[in-house]
Parts: C-alpha cells; structure tokens; sequence
C-alpha cells in the first residue's frame, strides 16, 4: 500500500495535527517557533542578519526533541518541508489564538 502524498495544506494540516497529539511536543514546538519569530525580530532589527540562521535552528530543535523524545515520531519535515513550516506557524497562532490546545485531546467531545 502506498503512503497518501499532499497535494496541498488544506490536505496536510489536519495530517500536521494527528502527528502533535502528544501535549509536550506541542508546546515544544510553540516555544521553539515563538522563539525562532522573536529572534528572527532581534536579528532584523540590530540588523544581524549573519546570525538568522539560528532561527532555523532552534526552531527545529525544539520541535525535533518534541517529536523523538515525546510523540515518538518522524517530523513531517523530512517529507513535507515547506508544508511542514507552515504548518509548524499556524499551529502557533492557532493556540495563542484559542483555536487549538495544547492538549489536543482537551478538544476532543
């Protein structure tokens, strides 16, 4: 049986959210991404941009110990790069938002 392959985000997203189910990788990758957006902020602003690599870095870290120590999982990143980004961006301002928890299974009826 062949593994389904996303055409698009819409397809993906929900995809994104079954492989962050587990309360600690999500919050993982919230801190990592608000931390990649802020220092990504700082390295514009001091105009530092040599050091803008290190948002990509501790993005992903935070988001890699997430997925391999907690969920127990692949990163989608391996195989969806681009839809794996995004995702990783709108998952965040989905929960400062209240559109998702950092408990997943909290939204569950």
């Amino acid at each position: 049986m062949s593994e389904k392959r996303y055409k698009n985000l819409k397809e993906f997203y929900p995809f994104y959210l079954g492989e962050h189910l587990n309360p600690v990788c999500r919050s993982l990758h919230v801190v990592g991404t608000g931390l990649t957006l802020a220092l990504l902020a700082y390295f514009v602003i001091t105009q530092n941009y040599q050091l803008i690599w290190i948002c990509l870095v501790s993005g992903y870290a935070f988001a890699w110990v997430g997925h391999f120590f907690f969920e127990k999982n692949q990163p989608a990143t391996f195989k969806y790069p681009l839809f794996s980004l995004i995702s990783d961006f709108i998952l965040f301002f989905d929960v400062l938002t209240g559109r998702q928890k950092i408990n997943p299974r909290s939204q569950l009826h």
